[in-house]
């Protein structure tokens, strides 16, 4: 049985009055068009006859920032959602917003319409990264609205961003270290994608902005990752998802999470391996892993495998499912 499966509606760039630097919704959702409330069931419903024994079955706006839309209008879009959870069709709502557009009129509306997760695109505790992508808020108004989501008893979602003007190894760390101390229950990691139109790409034709290197985007995005999974935080998405559209802009790699988590991987081996010194020439070690993070013991494209052929030419490395182990854990043992 599926564990969780997820009923998107897009609702593209709708409740924000500007875009940022970096932004261009119709191109990341890869859909236009204004929704109607109506649209919401008629999605929800498609969705719902391809989704068989499924534990949890979760409604999410995406696209835009919810809260920012009119009262009236939140209201006719979750009226709908939240008469299929009471029939139990489906079990949460789950949306995403800007810190700046929460308050407490908008929690008591959101609350009514039994709203379980909100997700805050957060981008960077950086005052000085949040001027320069034209995000209109300052880190202030990030602490506010986290704690006041938190204090109604919402599931806190946080989204930050790795590459914006102005962010360096330094704020993305700090940025990852702020997060811990909020205490979301779930987290996602972004690498800066520009994209044509933005007026992050004028400003890199300007040269006033350089683009990350994939490898630079995979670092940074390694440390944070590795905070935030040390703290707990459930990290549901690493890079944006995979599109024709998005496939052509700079800085988008459709399997960069692969990326970032077998750089873990090939860090916590390494670290293991280091460990077993004068091991015999051709001398056998077994890496488990779990199921879910096995491919990672060899790295994409056999990124890791290579690695350890030139670092341990010595040693001759196997791999090995261990379900008992848990995501990015790797147990590293020498045969007899």
């Amino acid at each position: 049985m599926k564990k969780h499966a997820i009923i998107p509606i897009f609702i593209s760039h709708r409740g924000c009055p500007n875009d940022c630097v970096f932004c261009n919704q119709k191109k990341v959702t890869s859909r236009e068009g204004d929704v109607q409330p109506e649209d919401v069931r008629n999605t929800i419903e498609q969705w719902l006859t391809t989704l068989k024994d499924v534990e949890t079955v979760e409604v999410s706006f995406y696209g835009g920032s919810f809260t920012g839309i009119p009262m009236e209008q939140q209201s006719a879009f979750l009226e709908i959602a939240k008469e299929y959870k009471d029939s139990g069709r489906i079990d949460a709502i789950h949306l995403s917003t800007r810190p700046d557009y929460i308050d407490v009129p908008i929690l008591d509306n959101l609350k009514a319409y039994s709203v379980d997760v909100i997700e805050l695109g957060v981008q960077s505790f950086s005052d000085h990264v949040l001027e320069l992508s034209g995000r209109g808020h300052d880190a202030a108004c990030v602490y506010k609205a986290c704690d006041l989501i938190k204090s109604y008893g919402f599931t806190l979602g946080i989204q930050l961003m790795i590459g914006l003007p102005g962010d360096s190894m330094e704020t993305c760390r700090y940025s990852a270290l702020e997060t811990v101390k909020i205490g979301p229950a779930i987290a996602r990691l972004y690498p800066t994608v520009t994209i044509l139109g933005t007026e992050l790409y004028a400003m890199m034709e300007r040269k006033e902005y350089s683009p990350l290197t994939l490898d630079e985007a995979v670092q940074r995005t390694k440390v944070m990752y590795e905070i935030l999974e040390g703290a707990g935080i459930n990290i549901i998405r690493v890079g944006l998802k995979s599109s024709e559209i998005m496939d052509q802009e700079i800085g988008f790699h459709p399997a960069f999470r692969q990326l970032v988590e077998s750089a873990i991987a090939r860090d916590r081996i390494s670290q293991a391996l280091d460990a077993l010194i004068d091991l015999p020439e051709g001398s056998i070690i077994d890496v488990s892993a779990n199921s879910h993070s096995y491919g990672n013991i060899f790295g994409h494209k056999g990124s890791n495998r290579e690695f350890f052929a030139k670092k341990y030419p010595h040693l001759i490395i196997k791999g090995a499912v261990d379900n008992d182990l848990r995501d990015n854990f790797y147990q590293v043992i020498p045969r007899p």
